[in-house]
Parts: C-alpha cells; sequence; structure tokens
C-alpha cells in the first residue's frame, strides 16, 4: 500500500493559480477544498455532516476519513459500565469518574444528569463491550472478589 503525505495550506490571501501550479510541480494533487462565509446575522447554518455530534468514545482519525476509538472515552465508559454492573448508584459512578480524572467532552467534571445521558451511548456500545477481552478479565476479577 503506498504512502501519502498531507499538507494543509492556510489561505491568508486571495487564492492564485500561481499555488496550484507550484503544488502540482512538486508532485502534489489536489483532493479538496473547503469554503467559509461569515452568515448574515439572520441566517442560520445549514444541516450537514458537520453539525452531526460525533458518539463518545469516538474521535476523527486523523486521516480525516473516519472516526475511531478514543482510548480515554472508551475506559471513562468502561468503568461506567463496569460500575453499573455492579449496581453503584449515580452517585457513586459520578464520584468515581471524577475521582479518576475523567471529564466529560467539554472538560467539565461528571455529573449524575451527564452519567444518565450516556445511557443511550452505553446501551449502544453494550454488546461490543460485553464481547471484548478486556471485559472478560473484568468480570473474572468480579467474580473472585465475589
Amino acid at each position: 500500500m503506498a504512502n501519502f503525505e498531507r499538507i494543509r495550506d492556510i489561505v491568508t490571501a486571495p487564492f492564485s493559480q500561481q499555488i496550484l501550479n507550484e503544488r502540482t510541480a512538486a508532485g502534489w494533487q489536489l483532493v479538496s477544498l473547503e469554503w467559509r462565509r461569515e452568515l448574515p446575522a439572520d441566517e442560520q447554518p445549514t444541516g450537514g455532516a458537520f453539525n452531526e455530534n460525533i458518539p463518545y468514545g469516538l474521535r476523527i482519525a486523523d486521516d480525516c476519513s473516519r472516526l475511531e476509538v478514543d482510548p480515554v472515552e472508551q475506559q471513562a465508559m468502561t468503568l461506567m459500565m463496569e460500575l453499573l454492573v455492579q449496581d453503584f448508584s449515580y452517585s457513586a459512578i459520578v464520584s468515581d469518574l471524577n475521582e479518576k480524572g475523567f471529564r466529560t467532552r467539554s472538560g467539565q467534571p461528571w455529573s449524575r444528569i451527564a452519567v444518565f445521558n450516556m445511557m443511550p451511548r452505553l446501551i449502544e456500545i453494550g454488546p461490543r463491550l460485553f464481547s471484548s477481552e478486556e471485559w472478560e478479565s473484568r468480570r473474572y476479577k468480579l467474580n473472585r472478589m465475589i
């Protein structure tokens, strides 16, 4: 498989054909253009791919073509799931998450409402999480403690 290098030019002046010619002569291929404009006060942004929230536990990959697992958010969700399975209260889950340094995506400490709002996402990832090797080892440790 071929390896590719990517660069991003920040445009600070009107785009010129000269820039395009220089890059092409150096072996670069144009792969995308990004446009932006300031919206008038009475106009709302249009819907599109960038208006959707990225599910917690995932992030945009470096190549910007797919989503990949965010390891820290994945650890937070695994801990939430483990504590829920052990029948901990939302307050205890919040306390444990915050004590271990986990934060919400906005950088805030976890709250009971934030954990409650994670329930649909935990239900969504549950089948994949429960079948993982990490979960098997956690379950084995739990059974030894009982």
